[in-house]
């Protein structure tokens, strides 16, 4: 079901990527971390509310992610998300703690997300084509 709703989550977290780009260069890496986790929060609701006309009303990624691989019957997921599951946690620790903890990160794990997301974003648009 794509709706303009749908297509404005997609819009929205295809730019908060982009942000996240920006934030490497001007050297604000916790903000990397930040941006990556609302990118991904924000694609995986917009593929569930495409295939459901809805999506729960959650911030946890990891719950995001399994809904859209039960959702999808997506093996692939499924797999991404075992290959994965420290850097999701990761992600997911760092939305949270970026609102009530003043913790930085580094140069290198930015990095290291980065390349994270563009391997997810692969993974995710393969969904969505094939939906």
């Amino acid at each position: 079901m794509s709706t303009p709703y749908a297509e404005t989550l997609k819009r929205r977290a295809l730019a908060i990527l982009k942000d996240s780009n920006v934030d490497f260069e001007r050297g604000d890496h916790d903000l990397v971390l930040f941006h990556v986790e609302h990118f991904l929060q924000l694609y995986l609701k917009y593929l569930l509310y495409k295939r459901l006309g809805d999506f729960p009303k959650t911030h946890s990624l990891l719950r995001l992610i399994k809904d859209v691989a039960r959702v999808y019957g997506s093996k692939e997921l499924k797999r991404f998300y075992s290959e994965n599951l420290e850097m999701l946690y990761l992600l997911e620790g760092a939305y949270i703690t970026s609102r009530y903890v003043p913790r930085e990160y580094g140069k290198e794990i930015a990095e290291r997300i980065l390349k994270f997301a563009e391997k997810a974003l692969e993974v995710l648009r393969c969904l969505e084509t094939a939906s």
